[in-house]
């Protein structure tokens, strides 16, 4: 690739947008110091993806954003493209197949950075991919060289020149490739330790679950057994129920028919009182009239006695009532003659007031009929007015409209222009279609899926015998752990009973006596003895200490050396005799001797006899013969007349029953032995086939993810290619549509233009004659609103004053009116006062005394006859009540015997009721029960019962809550987990030769490097010495490793100009060091030449002659890098094809210019 343009926007000081174009091969950037030349090569060092802000002299990234001047404000964002011709296609990947390259980078205040190849927005990584091993790296650049960088390479330490010495190998793909199988490495590592972390607790989770697996089995046994139980409870209480349902409705029968019996008599004798209370009802209804009569009577004589009293009071009341009457008549007369003689006044004053009110009504008249005509031509004015407004606001609109349309046109063609300019030129760009490298592609792609898909049908056979093989491994890992603890339980125990008996046998008292008589380790008397099953507890309580006796020769003891604690011998050498034969066994019959000692048994034991338990014995107990013991199962010792009862508090109790124990459980631990040797033969043999078939399966999955990978790597390549293709057909024809339509529009732009222009001048000269219009107008109008207000105020006065007159004429005519209504009520009063003393006079003229006095004789006689019709309805009366109450006393009585069987019929009905309810309820709990009640019927027994079904509940529930709480998921969580734990070693296999797959990897790729490294080494070493002698015109230069170790050795640098002997490169002057490095830089470039070199005034340290060197030498490799150089130095200068001119001439602003070489030397000279 090589470097045609650099394109700068907002990036340090190129504020604006600056496009420096590369042509030659020794491009030089020239200027005075401080106009912002090293800012191109951070720019080139910022698009090529540094990230850090002191590598391009900043204290943040957002140093690079242009941040004002004294005549500038701050931008918003920078952005930095390069632009390369890729026409020899060395570009990597994807992006070989353009002509021409572009590489941008935008930042924004903000923080957000974006980049760009080809306009395509892409990650910072596939930018810098595109780079990698080039010399062009972010870390480790040789291609671009700062100032001071120069002389910071040659000091530099070993481990920052192996940098420089990897980047122009080219090993920073690999130790990338390296990076990312060592982080997943690491990744799958910590992956499996929590894999087995996680199957650790899986395994615990597993035994608690098998745990809680059981406890639920045993909660839903019981939970079955108490719905069967439950299911017959009911069943038993629906058919108590349904029996006593029955026996309470036949009571009720019974019942009902006796109370039907006696409502029978009730009704007769109601009948018989209704009829009595008819008649007692009529005889009280004629007592009421009779006594109604009598009052009537009384009241009437009252009345008339009243009345005749009244009547004298009457006529005197009369009398002075008409006297008052005529007082008042006087009274009226007076008034109504005041009242005539104000009513003459207000008449007076009411001709008066309408004479004012015609006269100001003739001069309102006349000031209205002016306001019309005048009021019409101000709307007409005012109407004018508006619209001369109306139009003038169109017209200036219209005229604004046509002004925004213009400059809205002038943009539009301008951006048409630009935009028709750069799709024609990204259309001359556009790469043309490559059907060969579908065609190659695809036909790889399709070997490497029939390769795929053999390894695949491989992968699972072996797959398949292996998970075979799995599920034989299992059951036998299962039967060896099972087999293992049961060895290592019965193991223990057996430990653990035979440290009990070693215990026995341990006495510290009697240990140094046993010793002195070589006793010590002899066997005791229990270990010498079978004892018949259940006999143990006997033997002990007999023999007790006895049965740590010891077999010896008991000729031999000195009697005078007695123990210090109780000791038992007994001569193992003792015949055997014949004993009596007797009815009772005897304890010896219950005794095997394994050796030695039958004979002192004999005579320990032959007075012994034995009994089943102790009732046995004590009926036994009387036919004992003197002397002799009988003991039962339990250690109890009787004789004829004693008992003594046995009490386990003896050192030795137990030792029998343990001894057996102890061989049972030794015959126990050699069968498990046996049991787990053959289970690990076995297990061991599948194991073997499982661990060969997953070495196959390892070989089998690497070469099927080797051919997956490479068919995704060509599916890839071959959608990628085939949508670069489609995207090429897609622009180009999107372009091409982009450029006809922007014809149209330009040419529709520039018509529209044009008739808007037009429009525009006409609309500026209407409106300069509407605002002359519109002034005229507005004075018309002024002159009207003036005279028709004038107007307006007088007719307002004249309504004021005629509003008045009529107001005054209103009153005086309201109190006229008031006088004639307070005439006429005064007259009608006058009339009513005579009318009223006549009728006074009237009335006590008509009253007579004589006519109520025989009115009141009268009404006496009719008194005395109601008070004896009264006295007769009394007695007929009585007698009826007699007759009723005795009925009603009848009634009460048979209601009385109705009230026990009425709360008799109640209490059964109630029974039946409750009854009938239990039996709903037991029906119902036995469909929730979902019970089967013919069978039911069947499997209940004859006499049960509520209580022993309520009994049996009781112990269920006692059972189940005994359980405590209980996992009912146990079960299934169980069988989840142990798929899990199936799952989880699948996993943890694969981790396993995944770790093994990227251990081979990351060997391999440090065999690679190594190997890479070396012949880079060598390569760069023999060119650096060529160079240096070249620069220096002799001495000698080479690279050292530092260590063993090629991929972890340090390189430093040893160089020797001509004639100097110096042991260090720091003894070295400034341009000494400048050329070496040099040497070197230019070593690595001879062996891996990046797209272009960046050097910022590296020839500042050098005299004349090396500067003459130093060109010839940048000449001479311009035939293979491109060089970029900026510098003050003629020499330079002269050496380079292109100049491009920085200057600063607006403070804190770069600008580039053309420069010439005479200009450049005056510009160096300054």
């Amino acid at each position: 690739m090589r470097l045609t343009a650099i394109k700068l926007a907002g990036f340090k000081s190129f504020v604006d947008p600056t496009h420096i174009p590369i042509v030659g091969q020794m491009v030089g950037v020239v200027g005075p110091n401080g106009c912002g030349k090293s800012n191109v090569i951070d720019a080139v060092r910022w698009v090529l993806g540094e990230s850090q802000a002191k590598q391009l002299r900043g204290a943040s990234m957002a140093d690079v954003i242009f941040n004002g001047s004294t005549s500038r404000k701050p931008v918003s964002r920078a952005s930095v493209e390069l632009t390369f011709d890729n026409s020899d296609g060395k570009a990597p990947g994807q992006w070989a197949q353009y002509a021409e390259i572009s590489v941008k980078r935008i930042l924004t205040r903000n923080g957000e950075s974006s980049y760009y190849i080809n306009n395509m927005h892409v990650r910072r990584r596939d930018l810098v991919d595109i780079f990698l091993g080039t010399g062009l790296g972010t870390k480790t650049s040789y291609a671009i060289i700062e100032q001071g960088m120069i002389s910071r390479i040659i000091e530099a330490k070993p481990e920052e020149l192996r940098g420089f010495l990897e980047e122009a190998a080219g090993i920073s793909k690999y130790k990338e490739r390296r990076r990312e199988t060592e982080t997943r490495l690491n990744n799958t590592r910590e992956n499996l330790i929590r894999l087995e972390d996680i199957r650790r607790e899986l395994g615990e989770q597993i035994e608690r679950l098998r745990g809680q697996a059981e406890v639920a089995r045993e909660y839903q046994t019981l939970q079955s057994e108490l719905k069967a139980t439950q299911q017959l409870l009911w069943f038993v209480k629906k058919r108590d129920t349904e029996s006593s349902r029955l026996r309470y409705h036949g009571q009720i029968q019974q019942t009902q028919q006796q109370l039907t019996g006696q409502v029978d008599a009730l009704r007769g004798i109601e009948h018989e009182l209704d009829t009595s209370r008819n008649a007692h009802q009529q005889a009280n209804t004629a007592l009421n009239d009779a006594q109604g009569a009598f009052y009537a009577a009384v009241a009437e004589v009252s009345r008339l006695e009243q009345a005749v009293r009244h009547l004298a009071d009457t006529r005197t009341r009369l009398h002075a009532q008409a006297e008052q009457l005529s007082g008042q008549q006087d009274s009226l007369m007076r008034q109504h003659q005041d009242m005539e003689s104000s009513l003459a006044d207000w008449l007076q004053r009411v001709a008066d007031t309408e004479l004012n009110m015609e006269e100001a009504a003739l001069a309102l008249e006349s000031a209205t009929d002016v306001l019309p005509e005048i009021e019409s031509i101000l709307q007409t004015t005012q109407q004018r007015v508006n619209e001369l407004q109306r139009d003038l606001a169109a017209a200036e609109q219209a005229r604004q409209v046509n002004e925004t349309h213009l400059q809205h046109a002038a943009k539009t063609l301008q951006q048409l222009n630009i935009r028709q300019t750069r799709l024609q030129h990204e259309q001359g760009g556009l790469p043309d279609e490559d059907q060969t490298a579908i065609e190659s592609i695809e036909q790889a792609l399709n070997d490497t899926a029939a390769l795929r898909d053999e390894l695949a049908e491989q992968f699972e056979v072996v797959q398949h015998t292996l998970a075979t093989l799995e599920g034989q491994r299992q059951p036998l890992r299962t039967q060896l752990e099972q087999h293992t603890r049961s060895l290592h339980q019965v193991e223990g125990e057996l430990a653990g009973l035979m440290k009990v008996q070693q215990h026995l046998t341990e006495n510290v008292s009697a240990d140094a006596w046993l010793a002195r008589h070589q006793l010590n380790n002899l066997p005791r008397l229990w270990q010498q003895i079978d004892v018949a099953n259940g006999w143990e507890t006997a033997f002990e309580a007999v023999l007790e200490t006895r049965i740590q006796a010891i077999a010896a020769d008991t000729s031999t003891l000195d009697l005078s050396d007695i123990p210090a604690a109780g000791i038992s011998i007994y001569d193992g050498a003792a015949p055997h005799a014949e004993l009596d034969a007797c009815a009772l066994p005897r304890l010896l019959d219950k005794v095997t001797v394994k050796s030695g000692g039958a004979g002192a048994l004999q005579d320990w034991l032959s007075h012994v006899f034995v009994a089943d338990n102790a009732e046995a014995a004590a009926v036994a107990q009387a036919r004992l013969p003197l002397g002799a013991q009988l003991v039962s199962t339990e250690g109890h010792i009787f004789t004829r007349h004693s008992i003594r009862y046995y009490a386990k508090s003896s050192g030795t109790q137990g030792v029998l029953a343990r001894q057996k124990e102890i061989e049972r459980l030794s015959a126990s631990v050699a069968a498990l032995h046996e049991q787990k040797s053959i289970a690990s033969t076995q297990l061991s043999s599948i194991e073997a086939e499982i661990g060969s078939n997953q070495q196959d399966l390892a070989t089998l999955r690497s070469q099927l993810q080797q051919t997956q990978q490479q068919f995704h790597q060509r599916q890839l390549e071959s959608v990628k290619l085939q949508q670069a293709q489609e995207r090429t057909q897609q622009r180009r024809a999107q372009i091409t549509a982009e450029l006809a339509e922007i014809d149209t529009l330009i040419e529709t732009e520039q018509n529209a233009q044009m008739d808007t222009e037009e429009q525009l001048q006409q609309h500026r000269e209407q409106s300069a004659q509407l605002r002359s219009h519109l002034e005229d107008a507005r004075r018309a109008r002024q002159d009207a609103e003036n005279l028709f207000n004038q107007k307006r105020e007088q007719q307002r006065q004249l309504e004021r004053k005629l509003q008045e007159i009529r107001f005054s004429a209103q009153s005086a005519q309201s109190k006229i009116n008031d006088l004639h209504n307070a005439l006429k009520v005064n007259k009608d009063q006058q009339q009513r006062l005579i009318e009223q003393r006549e009728e006074v006079l009237g009335e006590a003229m008509a009253l007579d005394e004589s006519t109520q006095s025989i009115a009141l004789q009268d009404a006496v006689n009719l008194r005395q006859q109601a008070e004896q019709n009264l006295a007769l309805m009394r007695e007929q009366l009585e007698a009826a009540g007699t007759q009723l109450r005795q009925q009603e006393e009848a009634r009460m009585a048979l209601e009385h015997s109705l009230a026990p069987l009425r709360e008799q019929l109640e209490n059964l009905r109630l029974k039946h009721q409750e009854a009938e309810l239990l039996e709903q309820q037991c029906e119902e709990q036995l469909q929730l029960l979902h019970a089967d009640q013919t069978e039911l019927a069947q499997r209940i027994a004859q006499g049960a019962k509520v209580t022993g079904l309520n009994n049996e509940i009781n112990r269920i529930t006692v059972a189940i809550d005994a359980l405590g709480a209980v996992n009912l998921a146990a079960m299934q969580e169980l069988e989840h987990a142990v798929k899990r734990e199936t799952y989880l070693q699948d996993q943890v296999n694969d981790l396993e030769q995944a770790i093994a797959t990227l251990t081979e990897v990351i060997t391999t790729i440090d065999s690679e490097t190594r190997e890479l490294l070396a012949m880079t080494f060598n390569t760069v070493n023999q060119s650096m010495s060529e160079l240096f002698t070249t620069l220096f015109g002799g001495g000698r230069a080479e690279l050292i490793l530092s260590g063993e170790e090629l991929l972890d050795a340090g390189i430093q640098v040893f160089a020797q100009p001509p004639g100097k002997k110096n042991s260090s490169i720091h003894l070295l002057s400034g341009g000494e060091k400048a050329l070496t490095a040099l040497s070197l830089v230019f070593a690595l470039f001879k062996l891996t030449p990046a797209p272009f070199c960046l050097l910022d005034e590296v020839d500042a340290p050098l005299d004349d002659t090396n500067t003459e060197r130093y060109a010839r030498l940048v000449k001479q490799m311009s035939a293979q890098v491109q060089f970029l150089f900026i510098t003050h130095n003629r020499i330079t200068m002269e050496a380079a094809e292109q100049l491009v001119g920085v200057t600063m001439q607006e403070s804190g602003v770069s600008r580039t210019v053309s420069v010439d070489l005479e200009q450049a030397t005056r510009l160096a000279e300054v």
